[in-house]
Formats: C-alpha cells, structure tokens, sequence
C-alpha cells in the first residue's frame, strides 16, 4: 500500500503512548517525519519513541503550564513546527443523569481544555511559516453517544472550537481539521475481552450494521496511517475545517 512521505516534516503528536497516537508515533519517522510524542504516560512513551527513533515527553494537556514548557521543548528539539496531531484524551462511560461534576470536569479539562492549550502553543510555533492541525474529534462530538455524556460534550466542544480556529487562522497559512475515527487498538481489544460472549455478539452485529465498508472498525496500520500521513503533509494544505471521518462510512457528514 503506497503511503505519503512525510520527509522534513517537524510533527508533534499528543497521545503517543498508546492507542492511535502510538501507531503515528511508530509510523511516521519511517516515512521520513521528525517526530516528538507528548503524553502522561512517561515510561511506554519512552519506550515507544525510542522503537520508533522519535523523541519523548511528558506532558498533562490540562495544564498549560506543563503544555507550554513541552511544546518549547518539542519545537527547540525539532527546530521548528509543522504539523501537530492532538489525539491525547479520555473517554470514561457514564450515563447523562449520574454524570457528576468531578468526572464532567475532567473529561472536559482533558479534551476540550488539552485541545486549547495544545492548539494555542502549537499557533505560537506555525503564525510565521503556516502548518497543520489535526485535532481528533469523535462521531460522539456530533451525534452523541449514549452512556458517554461528557465525553460526547467534550468532542463536540472540539469541532466547534476547531472550526472557529480554522477560520481565525487560516491568514497565517495554518489549516485546522479534526478526525472522526472507527479504529481498532489494543485498548478496544481490553474492551472486547470484559464483554461476556452474548454482550459481544450483540455488539459485533451492531457493528456489522452501522459501518458499511467491511462492517468492523478499520485496521490502524491498513486504513488509518496512511489517512494520517495525507492529512499531515503538504498535500493536504487547502483543507481546513473538516471533519475527516476514518470510518468506513459510519458518519457521513461534511
């Protein structure tokens, strides 16, 4: 499967200690990309940056001053900025009328509070030369998602804010655009193994309905890197605003 290089191009990826995140951190330096990962997890996000020759972080993306002294620290590493991928967040389970204020809180300081503070430092980096933004959005941010509330909140406040940046920005040549994906990852397999047999035969056959291409979530090596890799190369630069929805057709909107 042929894939966009990325030669030159100076990445910073949050959430590359697992997941989505990590898959990026692990396939963009083979395609020519300078990458640094930024996480909270600092011992499997040394240990992955290091498989992949990338560089690592720590960083909490609901605090600005750790964001800021990251983000410093990535751009002086990769002398210069031209893409960020924001994939860091959380997504906890609990239904509309038992969220509480505690979990609301946190959920939004990860995602949409990380998603600011991640995107602001990144604009400091990318106002003089121009860049890309990847914010992961959620099919969840536009249609809800039940027994997900406040994650649900927190990724519609990311497409609303990412398309308000996509407007306010795009004088300085900086495109913003969010992804919607449907990927299977090591942490949907954990999700898999605590369902009981007849739980997941009942997901398995909501799922055979709800995504018409192949009717299972997509392949991360297979259907989401090389998505990735378009999105954050030159090629991409005249789209912002969009949600990319790497899916296989679950959510068909703009």
């Amino acid at each position: 499967m042929s894939t966009t290089r990325l030669d030159g191009r100076r990445i910073i990826i949050t959430g590359g200690a697992s997941g989505m995140g990590e898959a990026l951190v692990r396939a963009f330096p083979a395609l020519g990309g300078k990458v640094v990962s930024l996480d909270l997890t600092e011992e499997s996000g040394t240990r992955i940056a290091a498989e992949a020759g990338a560089r690592f972080i720590k960083v909490d993306v609901s605090s600005k001053q750790s964001v800021d002294a990251a983000f410093d620290a990535a751009v002086e590493e990769l002398g210069g900025l031209d893409v960020l991928v924001h994939a860091a967040g959380i997504a906890p389970s609990s239904p509309a009328e038992d969220t509480g204020v505690d979990l609301w809180t946190r959920v939004l300081s990860v995602n949409s509070l990380g998603t600011l503070l991640t995107n602001q430092a990144a604009f400091r980096a990318l106002k003089d030369n121009g860049g890309s933004i990847i914010n992961f959005a959620s099919a969840a941010g536009i249609t809800g998602l039940r027994n997900k509330a406040a994650y649900a909140a927190s990724k519609g406040a990311v497409v609303a804010f990412s398309r308000t940046l996509a407007g306010e920005w795009a004088r300085y040549g900086i495109s913003v655009n969010m992804i919607a994906p449907a990927i299977w990852t090591p942490m949907y397999d954990k999700t898999r193994s605590e369902m009981t047999p007849e739980l997941l035969a009942a997901h398995d056959e909501q799922l055979s309905r709800a995504i018409p291409l192949g009717g299972r979530l997509g392949d991360v090596t297979s259907d989401f890197v090389p998505v990735m890799a378009f999105y954050a190369s030159e090629g991409a630069g005249f789209v912002t605003g969009q949600v990319i929805s790497i899916d296989g057709g679950t959510l068909m909107v703009r």
